[in-house]
């Protein structure tokens, strides 16, 4: 069969070779040596299933046909076969589809041959055992169940025999998968109708009752493949005629649907699903930085197994306002976005996942702070499609019952950017604005890829909570960002696409078509606000990067949302002083931002916040307090607030405590004092808060969707690719045609070394190909002890080496010459 495989792949032309490396990349991964090579590979297991794993359902149900009407001698199928199976039945396919689906089998190389003589290549039994559903012939299962099945009459009367609950086994078995387990002494219990001759037992669960699965036994309707024990369950299969008997109403394929499913929900106004999503994108990118904010102030230590602790989790989520699971999601969407990372604590010995580390802000958070709205949701929305984490996982238990935690190895999955691109591709697919049920997304898949989507249901359904927590959906239908967001990831990942970002990274600094379109959705940032009369200010819209950092210096925040407010307080004034703010910069940064009055009450308390700031100075002494005001320093000492410190006058103008100055500095600001620090020459020292953050982390927002997924070459390095594999199939017939005595080489003077007559007979042969220009068989030992031969035209010998052209490839090789076995001159 790989002789025959082979043969067919090497009459192809080099375009048809290369358009099957096309739609099954693995196959080159790594290339191939030669033809044959390239055939054993498309028929292993592993390939095989990966080309099932991207059929649709009625291909599969084709292909099954083909397999069903195989000659049991010959193992071949013909179109007109397959054509007649998948045609009968109450609703059969159009003859077309059908070919087409045959035509996409054959481009796989599932299917191979003329119409007449279709072969199956044989890993597909391998992979799928039960075609259609089917069980095995009856001859191969039992002689009895096959003299029952050879008579179609009494097969027919034993079937209509059977009791209502046998029945329900038989249809049951009959939609497939036929193999089914029974529970212990199922088969040992007495059949239906004969139970009341025998007394209750346990095996009969108490109560004298017949065992349905016993009767069909008994009446070769089933097939006990292994019968169990009063302790250990069984294996039934049900026989191919008693299926096909069984199918008789909808066919022996079961239904076929040549098209998807329709979707019945009616699509939804465009507008209303872009504002919707539009709304939700500001959402998350206001939780986002709300959260790293909170890591900032507060780092998340690392638990030894990796990942951070449910306690700091619950704090995270409830400083935030958020629930635990989207809090969860945020972090893992940052720390794949580079936005978040760990970092070592002074001191640190420990491993990897060791105590000593901590989760906060990276470097790169920075500059995503820096850039607009919708550029920083487009980042969270990349690294959510491409990172291999299942957000859905975090929260429960392992197989070892430890709870999985955030950022834990243990919600790492390989397959999790496939699974949203098949479920988004979904959407993207259907008609724009289409809001489909996630029963109704499920049965899309489940008919696209069955045997992708088989068993991940509950992923599915987190792919579409996500999306919607993200603001890639809105109102349960993809958005029209999310479209060119979602095309512009897949086109990356197509032949001659941009798979490693390198397009993207020279034109970083233009936004993408997604940001674009997002953008255009969003309110326009604003350089403004409204200063209201009771110091709140208003911004009404989201603030530009630079007015958000000088709001974020200057006033204390009381609620979010598409119009912020913030309030100017004494402490938030201070602060903005002690990090390098003077009165007059404050007037002006008022007056230039806001669209209203600056309020008199404002400017009071500027200035009175000012006129108080830097009265005292503070320095270590412990530390030390001075100040021009005697009568101040007087007022500092009797204050019984602070005696705790201990303060103890040095000259009229100094005051002095054992205590660091920080704790210096906060009891006088908890006192309502306005002290700054000095250095050590009397100047003033701004107290900007010290951002700590961790190194900087690549967002994985540049790799491919599909990690697991061979890489998909466009078409002329394919054509490269079978060139060489061309190549190395003339090599392999050249090596065939060799002399034996080059071909054996020294195996064939029984594995010793070669003789010293030999050697020197094969010297004289090379010098005499050099002079004449000869080609000549050249038989050798590789570095790894194999033999070898090739046939080469001489260029010289000398220093040890011989040096040969190769007359195929025109490549010059070099052989050291006590490898050289053998030397025959060509024919």
């Amino acid at each position: 069969m790989t002789t025959s495989l082979a043969d067919h792949l090497r009459s192809l032309p080099d375009e048809a070779l290369a358009a099957l490396l096309q739609l099954r990349p693995d196959l080159v991964v790594p290339v191939p040596a030669d033809v044959s090579a390239l055939a054993i590979r498309a028929q292993s297991r592993v390939s095989v299933a990966r080309a099932l794993d991207g059929l649709d359902q009625f291909t599969l149900q084709i292909l099954d046909a083909a397999r069903l009407t195989r000659h049991p001698d010959e193992g071949t199928t013909a179109t007109d076969a397959v054509l007649a199976m998948a045609t009968t039945g109450p609703h059969p396919p159009a003859p077309t589809a059908v070919r087409a689906a045959l035509g996409r089998l054959r481009a796989l190389f599932l299917l191979y041959g003329p119409e007449h003589a279709l072969h199956v290549v044989p890993a597909v039994d391998e992979v799928s055992p039960y075609p259609a559903g089917l069980g095995r012939p009856a001859a191969e299962l039992d002689p009895r169940t096959a003299a029952l099945c050879a008579d179609p009459a009494k097969l027919r009367r034993t079937l209509l025999a059977a009791p209502p609950s046998a029945r329900a086994i038989l249809d049951r078995l009959a939609a497939g998968p036929p193999v089914g387990s029974v529970p212990p002494g199922a088969l040992q219990a007495p059949p239906i109708g004969t139970q009341d001759a025998v007394l209750a037992d346990p095996t009969n669960g108490g109560a004298p009752t017949g065992s349905p699965v016993r009767w069909l036994v008994d009446n070769r309707l089933l097939v006990a493949v292994s019968a169990g024990s009063s302790t250990a369950s069984g294996t039934v299969e049900l026989p191919r005629e008693v299926g096909l008997l069984l199918r008789r109403d909808s066919g022996p394929l079961g239904p076929l649907r040549t098209s998807p499913p329709p979707v019945a929900t009616a699509p939804r106004e465009p507008k209303a699903v872009d504002s919707a999503g539009a709304g939700q994108t500001m959402e998350v990118v206001r939780h986002t930085e709300g959260l790293l904010e909170q890591l900032a102030a507060e780092p998340a230590p690392v638990l030894r197994s990796g990942g951070i602790g449910v306690r700091d989790l619950r704090r995270l989520a409830r400083t935030a306002g958020l629930d635990e699971p989207t809090t969860a999601l945020l972090l893992e969407v940052a720390y794949a976005a580079g936005l978040a990372g760990e970092l070592e604590m002074p001191g640190s010995t420990t491993g990897r996942y060791g105590a000593d580390q901590q989760v906060l802000p990276t470097g790169g958070y920075e500059v995503w702070r820096a850039v607009s709205l919708a550029q920083r949701w487009e980042h969270l929305a990349r690294a959510w499609l491409t990172m291999t984490r299942q957000v859905g996982l975090v929260g429960r238990r392992d197989d070892r019952d430890r709870p999985i935690t955030a950022l834990s190895a243990e919600a790492e999955r390989a397959g999790a950017p496939a699974t949203r691109r098949s479920v988004l591709g979904v959407l993207a697919d259907l008609e724009p604005a289409t809001a489909p049920t996630p029963e109704e997304v499920q049965a899309l898949l489940d008919w696209r890829a069955p045997r992708r989507s088989r068993g991940r249901e509950a992923a599915h359904r987190e792919v579409l909570a996500e999306a919607a927590q993200l603001g890639v959906t809105g109102l349960g239908a993809l958005t029209s960002y999310g479209r060119l967001l979602l095309g512009e990831l897949t086109s990356a990942d197509e032949p001659g696409g941009d798979p490693l970002g390198l397009h993207a990274d020279a034109e970083s600094g233009d936004p993408s078509s997604a940001a674009r379109a997002l953008d255009a959705l969003l309110p326009a940032p604003v350089d403004h606000f409204l200063v209201q009369a009771d110091l709140t200010v208003v911004v009404p819209g989201p603030p530009e990067p630079a007015l958000a950092a000088e709001l974020e210096a200057t006033t204390e925040p009381e609620s979010a949302g598409g119009a912020s407010v913030h309030r100017v307080t004494t402490a938030s004034v201070r602060r903005a002083l002690d990090a390098g703010y003077t009165a007059d910069d404050l007037h002006e940064l008022f007056r230039r931002r806001s669209r209203t009055p600056v309020p008199q009450g404002l400017s009071y308390l500027v200035d009175d916040v000012a006129r108080k700031h830097g009265g005292l100075r503070v320095g270590s002494a412990g530390a030390y307090l001075r100040s021009d005001d005697e009568a101040l320093l007087t007022e500092v000492l009797a204050d019984r607030r602070l005696e705790s410190l201990t303060l103890r006058r040095l000259a009229p103008t100094v005051l002095s405590t054992p205590y660091q100055v920080s704790r210096l500095l906060g009891a006088l600001r908890d006192a309502g004092y306005a002290p700054v620090q000095e250095d050590g020459t009397g100047g003033t020292m701004l107290s900007r808060p010290r951002i700590r953050r961790a190194p900087a982390r690549v967002a994985v927002t540049t790799r491919t969707l599909d990690p697991l997924a061979a890489p998909k070459l466009p078409m002329p390095r394919l054509l490269g690719v079978v060139e060489h594999i061309r190549r190395g199939d003339a090599a392999a017939r050249a090596a065939r045609r060799a002399p034996a005595v080059v071909r054996g080489g020294a195996a064939g003077l029984g594995g010793g070394p070669v003789p010293a007559h030999t050697h020197s007979e094969a010297l004289a042969v090379l010098q005499q190909a050099v002079r004449d220009k000869a080609l000549v068989w050249v038989g050798y030992v590789d570095a790894h002890g194999a033999t070898a031969s090739r046939l080469v035209k001489p260029v010289s010998i000398g220093a040890g080496y011989l040096r040969a052209e190769d007359e195929r490839t025109e490549m010059l090789h070099t052989f050291a010459l006590h490898r050289i076995t053998a030397a025959v001159l060509a024919d």
